[in-house]
Order: C-alpha cells, then structure tokens, then sequence
C-alpha cells in the first residue's frame, strides 16, 4: 500500500501544480517502478551477506593454515583471503588449466562435496620441501608423478582437517579427502550450470605464492544458508562460554606426564675412583638414614618426603611443599 498524504500535504502539491514548481509528466515518471533484469541461467542464490561470512570463516582458515604448516614445510606460511564471488561451475572449471591439483571434499554431514583447488606452483614447491629441498617450483609444468601426489595428497589432509574449527560456529562437520584430480575433467560434481561460491586465498610458502580457490556449491551449502551471515556468526561468539576453553586447558595440563625423581644423596668423586668402581662397592652420600628426601618436578625441587615402599616397591611419603614465594 502506498504512503497516505495529509490533507496539508494534498493542498501543498495542488499549489504547487497551479503554480508551476512541480511538472505532473516528472512526477508520474518517478512514480513508476524501476525495473531490474534477472538472469534465469545464474540465480542470485548468494548474496553479499553470504560471501562476506564465507570470508570470516576462510579468514579464520588461513590463521590455522599459518599456523601449523610451518611446522610440516618447516618454511614460515602466509595465508591471505583475497576475494568472494558466486559464479557458475561450468565458469570455474573452464578457467582451470591442466594440470591442476584439485581436492574433492566430502562435507559430511552436508551433502555433496566441495573443491579445493591448489595452484600448480605450490605444489611442486611443497613437493620440493618435503623431500628436502628449498621448496622451488619447476621452470616448466608438468604432469604429476605418483609419489608426489601421494605427497601432496598428505599435505592436503592436513588443510582438510583443519576445516572443522571454522565451521563450528556455524555447524560441527567431518570434512574428509576423497580424492585429487589433476584433470578438471574429471571433477564435475556437480551441473555445469549450478551456481557456487568461490572464497580465493593467497598462499605464500617461503618466497613461492600461489592461491587456492575453495569451491561451495549452493546444493552443499543450502541446509544451512540462513546461518550464513555475520548477525548469526557473531551471536554465537558471544554465546560461547570462555570458561569451556579454560576447563579443556586445564584438562589437557591435567593428563600432561612430568618427569620426577627422589634424591637419596648426593656425593663427589674423583674421575680414578669413578673409573675403578666395582660391584659392590659401597658410596658414601651427604644424607643421613632418617634425613627427609628432595623430590623434585622436572628439574624444580617441590617437595620433601620420606622414603618407603608400597606394594612391594619403594616409594616415598611427601612430607612438606616448597613453595617458590
């Protein structure tokens, strides 16, 4: 329903047409709706709120990507989200060139798979640092051997993996490589003409860069489109409990092992009696029988205690805390 004018209002644009101010042709021209063409052969099933909370999420991804590739390429990692666009996949399979590195998802439980696609560059040059080198790419591509794929088919394990921290928020999945394509051909999981987000990020391995497109078809990602904007992202940051993350911390500490170690005594010698020592030889310590014993953490003396045994075994009874204040 349109907008209901005042009598005042009425009054004021009749005087106004009387005098000339307002032309009634302008005033039916702006009236009339504008009219926006639609592409029936690529529906908006994304829009820019999506992309954008794709991009906190792959944001996210490159920070654990950062973090623990370093430590398998043993080469400092940056990882960078460029850009968000929703395109047809005929659109993004025809701009890939053979040979490709491409990694086919399951994104259970969603149903489908999504596409990882690795630039040709990176993977010959963590192929090249894996096996000990200083992580070049070749002058020339080429297609990959057997062994390297297997190589690269570990590394992207590991990217797979790492899937499941930034979708928690949105929801709990176990990602899973099924297989790598090197031949776009070969990795039409879904029609041509369905429409998918593509999240692009730039890697650089050392001195080498490179991106990496991570395709989400539509059909994968519908069950959950309404979760896909910042209000949602956000609303859930501010749900989760910080004391969670300090309770598995303290768990993990809890279940950590941590050396220890009693001392009887301690006592000197020279180098020729120490060399000369034999079976039976009996060593004098700086402890008495009934003197309380030094335990200490790791390399921390803690507490002192008692010596004894229990079930058939020596142990010691702690008998004070030393405290470092």
């Amino acid at each position: 329903m349109g907008e209901v004018l005042s009598q005042e209002e009425i009054d004021k644009l009749l005087n106004q047409l009387s005098t000339g101010e307002l032309d009634a042709e302008e005033l039916t021209e702006s009236s009339e709706h504008q009219v926006r063409e639609y592409d029936f052969k690529r529906p908006s099933k994304f829009s820019k709120e999506h992309l954008r909370t794709l991009e906190i999420i792959f944001d996210h991804y490159g920070r654990l990507l950062s973090t623990h590739l370093p430590a398998y390429l043993r080469k400092t990692v940056q990882v960078e989200v460029m850009n968000s666009e929703a395109v047809t996949y005929a659109e993004f399979s025809n701009a890939l060139a053979n040979p490709v590195l491409m990694g086919i998802v399951n994104f259970a439980p969603l149903k489908g798979n999504i596409v990882m696609e690795l630039a040709s560059n990176l993977g010959y040059a963590i192929v090249d640092r894996m096996l000990g080198g200083g992580g070049d790419p070749l002058d020339k591509n080429r297609d990959f051997t057997e062994i390297e794929l297997s190589i690269i088919e570990r590394i992207f394990g590991i990217c797979v993996n790492l899937l499941r921290e930034p979708w928690q928020n949105v929801i709990s999945i176990e990602p899973k490589l099924e297989r790598i394509e090197t031949n776009s051909q070969f990795a039409q999981i879904i029609s041509p003409s369905e429409m998918i987000a593509i999240v692009t990020m730039n890697i650089s391995i050392g001195e080498i860069e490179g991106l990496m497109n991570i395709c989400l078809p539509f059909i994968c990602l519908e069950d959950i489109m309404d979760k896909l904007n910042t209000k949602y992202w956000f609303s859930t940051l501010q749900d989760t409990d910080e004391t969670s993350y300090k309770e598995v911390i303290e768990g993990l500490i809890e279940k950590a092992q941590i050396p220890m170690k009693a001392v009887l005594g301690k006592s000197s010698l020279s180098v020729m009696d120490f060399i000369n020592l034999q079976v039976g030889d009996i060593i004098k310590l700086n402890a008495e029988v009934d003197d309380e014993l030094e335990i200490y953490v790791g390399n921390m003396l803690k507490f002192t205690a008692l010596p004894g045994s229990s079930s058939d075994k020596y142990a010691v009874k702690v008998t004070s805390i030393i405290r470092e204040e």
